[in-house]
């Protein structure tokens, strides 16, 4: 739909992704947009051909189970189908690879790992050097807010 705006996450292993995804979610509803989920997978080894097609595919399946479990998530709090994409490569490069090529995409939603390593190597690279580099704004979402204390600010 044109006009409307969809929010993007990036989907990893990290219990703060949860958060994220509630905001972006609750975020979509309250403007009449819609969430996006974008999985990146590590690229395969060209060492073993037939080992490194082997490899691609289970991870590109790995992909698609876990956006699938979280698309049925998102729509019950987005109350729409999320847009899925699946890329292989290094996180950052895809993210921002999307973004350039996705002009339907409005805002960037990620939470920050609230230990004590930092919030998490994307949103530290994306929120300096490559800063620039982003044509939607980046919201950074605490990633301890529980569920009410998201629900509160959305």
């Amino acid at each position: 739909m044109p006009g409307q705006r969809v929010f993007l996450v990036v989907v990893d292993m990290s219990p703060e992704l949860k958060v994220a995804l509630r905001f972006a979610c609750r975020r979509a509803r309250a403007t009449g947009g819609r969430v996006a989920m974008l999985y990146v997978t590590e690229p395969a080894s060209a060492e073993w051909l037939g080992v490194g097609e082997i490899m691609r595919e289970e991870r590109r399946a790995e992909a698609e189970n876990r956006l699938q479990e979280l698309a049925s998530e998102v729509r019950e709090m987005s109350g729409d189908i999320p847009v899925l994409y699946v890329r292989e490569g290094e996180p950052r490069a895809e993210l921002l690879k999307l973004l350039d090529e996705e002009p339907s995409i409005s805002v960037l939603v990620l939470a920050a790992d609230p230990g004590p390593k930092g919030p998490g190597p994307l949103i530290m690279a994306l929120s300096s050097k490559h800063m620039g580099k982003l044509r939607v704004p980046l919201t950074i979402v605490p990633g301890s807010l529980s569920a009410e204390a998201i629900d509160a600010v959305t």
